[in-house]
């Protein structure tokens, strides 16, 4: 049991590590909901998206899924 408890802890990924722009996955996996749940926020304007490309591939800032984790970020 503790090692799988080690393997979670080492799995976690710090948000200063990640990218600007965040994809659906990376957010879900950030907030502990599903990527539907992300879609739907967008639609609702909680959390607002960034369309990329042509298909039209959805990101989302660092700094706004900090401020829904109630996250300060300094200046």
């Amino acid at each position: 049991m503790r090692s799988m408890s080690n393997s979670l802890k080492s799995n976690r990924v710090s948000l200063s590590d990640l990218p600007d722009l965040l994809t659906i996955r990376e957010v879900a996996d950030i907030l502990r909901v599903s990527p539907l749940t992300i879609k739907r926020w967008g639609k609702k304007g909680k959390l607002p998206a960034i369309r990329i490309n042509s298909r039209g591939d959805r990101r989302y800032k660092k700094e706004v899924v900090n401020r829904l984790l109630g996250v300060e970020v300094e200046a």
